[in-house]
């Protein structure tokens, strides 16, 4: 399968030399077996044509999807184009986007920051999922989807963010809130990266404790390359 990776941010500079970008990380999760063709989209770089590839994955950021750079309106005509005609798969501000995209409503929300590690309900289980047991995985993020898109499925949920998983029966196209990309050594980085001037001391310190024991990283990575595989 060619899988397009659409990169919509990076993490913090110092981090990249130990961690690698966000498609490195969604390559580690998802191992071999594509060929994977990243888009710097967050530069204003996108596939030729919604068919270049069999797939899309979009990687999380730190814009918001109601800001005005123009690589943020380019990158959902993007999506709108390719919807139907290649799988999709979106995560955090890639999950954001496809909402938006797709005439939902993405906010910053007055909830705050969700940080650390959070477990959210399997609301329904598809062909892609080993089972429907509750899931375990990082999170980052103060931007929420507050209504759900026409067509629209919520298959993951948390009473903190309702609409953590969106699925569009029919149209080869999933997305998550949560980061299972994120291995538990760079999420704790991002923490203390942040830890001054972006959250409270009290936020932090519970978000690093969060990570204490286990995760579905790899599990739901596992549902990742299910999807595409049934979606090839």
């Amino acid at each position: 399968m060619k899988l397009g990776i659409l990169k919509t941010g990076r993490p913090p500079m110092a981090a990249i030399p130990r961690f690698g970008t966000y498609p490195e990380m969604f390559q580690r999760l998802l191992g071999e077996g594509y060929d994977y063709n990243v888009f710097a989209a967050d530069e204003g770089e996108l596939p030729d044509s919604p068919t270049a590839c069999d797939a899309y994955l979009l990687t999380g950021g730190a814009a918001g999807v109601y800001e005005t750079d123009p690589w943020i309106g380019a990158a959902m005509d993007f999506l709108r184009a390719a919807r139907g005609r290649a799988a999709l798969v979106g995560v955090c501000l890639g999950h954001q986007l496809m909402a938006q995209a797709f005439g939902g409503e993405v906010i910053k929300s007055p909830k705050g920051w969700s940080l650390g590690e959070h477990d959210y309900r399997v609301l329904t289980r598809a062909p892609w999922m080993d089972s429907a047991e509750t899931i375990r995985l990082p999170a980052s993020h103060q931007d929420q989807v507050v209504s759900l898109p026409p067509g629209a499925e919520v298959w993951a949920a948390s009473d903190f963010t309702p609409f953590a998983g969106l699925v569009w029966p029919g149209e080869r196209a999933i997305s998550m809130q949560p980061h299972p990309e994120f291995e538990p050594a760079y999420a704790l980085d991002l923490i203390e990266h942040r830890r001054e001037g972006v959250y409270t001391a009290e936020d932090a310190d519970r978000a690093v404790a969060s990570y204490a024991g286990p995760d579905d990283r790899a599990r739901v990575g596992g549902w990742i390359k299910a999807f595409l595989e049934g979606a090839a």
